[in-house]
């Protein structure tokens, strides 16, 4: 797995393995900066959300920076999310709001952000008839081709199983957090299990691993960055990742990926940090 080989979706859609996280990636000019580095620095793929109200800067810039990097529309593979508070029978009207913010023709992969509703608390009942409203609009989108392949984030085993259990369409994607500290080995197996592709995000722990001794050590051995072991780590097991920087620089670092190789000791090594251990948002507890 040391080449950059794309993944095969279960729509038969190709995803690269690397693709730039546009979380935190604030107003027109940050946007196209951080764009502009990553078309360089070999980056095809971008992922946003609703939440991230970043979706129209995006957009504007992928128009006026493929043609100067000799790219077009069909080159670049697109992530998009619906909001939580879009959950349920604001579905179609937030899908096609974010269709119509980023204005290029389609979206590649479309999820579901989060399993809850926002104004819902995570235990209500009505929270799975929510989500399940979401995925038949998804449905419906995909069909009519304005969303080539749909997917969920943050989904626990029981969503997912819920899910598979229910859809006319299965997920082509789930996006969760993953890192040598959060294996997530039950989500892993259930995706397998069903044919679908497990991508990783906040690879780095929100920067917290890139301290840790045995990543440290490991970085060291092979002459590489903290960053750019961690988000081996995932590449290597074939799992998508999503590093976001606004920093030119770190974009450019963090895309080298492909061309080292890390032994099955160092993995192994890595990959006995898995503690269950979370820094983003726990899922878990909605019903």
């Amino acid at each position: 797995m040391s080449s950059s080989q794309p993944v095969l979706l279960n729509t038969g859609l190709k995803m690269p393995l690397l693709g730039l996280g546009t979380y935190k990636l604030v107003g027109s000019e940050e946007v196209y900066r951080a764009v502009d580095a990553a078309l360089v620095a070999g980056y095809r793929s971008f992922d946003s959300a609703a939440v991230y109200r970043n979706e129209a800067d995006l957009g504007l810039a992928l128009k006026e920076l493929l043609p100067k990097h000799g790219l077009t529309r069909e080159d670049v593979f697109i992530t998009s999310k619906l909001g939580p508070k879009d959950q349920g029978e604001k579905a179609m009207e937030g899908a096609l709001r974010s269709l119509s913010q980023l204005d290029l023709g389609y979206i590649d992969l479309y999820l579901i952000h989060w399993p809850g509703t926002q104004g819902l608390d995570v235990a209500d009942q009505r929270n799975p008839g929510q989500r399940a409203q979401s995925w038949a609009t998804l449905e419906e989108l995909h069909a009519q081709g304005k969303l080539k392949a749909i997917g969920v984030s943050n989904y626990t085993p029981a969503h997912m199983k819920e899910l598979m259990h229910s859809c006319k369409v299965p997920p082509a994607v789930l996006q969760v957090e993953f890192h040598p500290r959060l294996g997530q080995t039950e989500l892993r197996k259930v995706c397998e299990v069903h044919g679908v592709c497990f991508q990783a995000y906040s690879s780095l722990g929100r920067g917290e691993l890139l301290t840790d001794p045995v990543v440290l050590e490991v970085a060291k051995n092979c002459e590489r960055t903290a960053g750019q072991v961690l988000l081996r780590w995932a590449v290597q097991q074939g799992i998508p990742v999503l590093p976001k920087s606004s920093n030119p620089d770190r974009i450019k670092d963090n895309a080298r990926l492909f061309d080292f190789t890390l032994s099955d000791t160092d993995m192994d090594r890595l990959s006995a940090l898995n503690c269950g251990q979370r820094y983003c948002w726990d899922p878990s507890e909605v019903a």
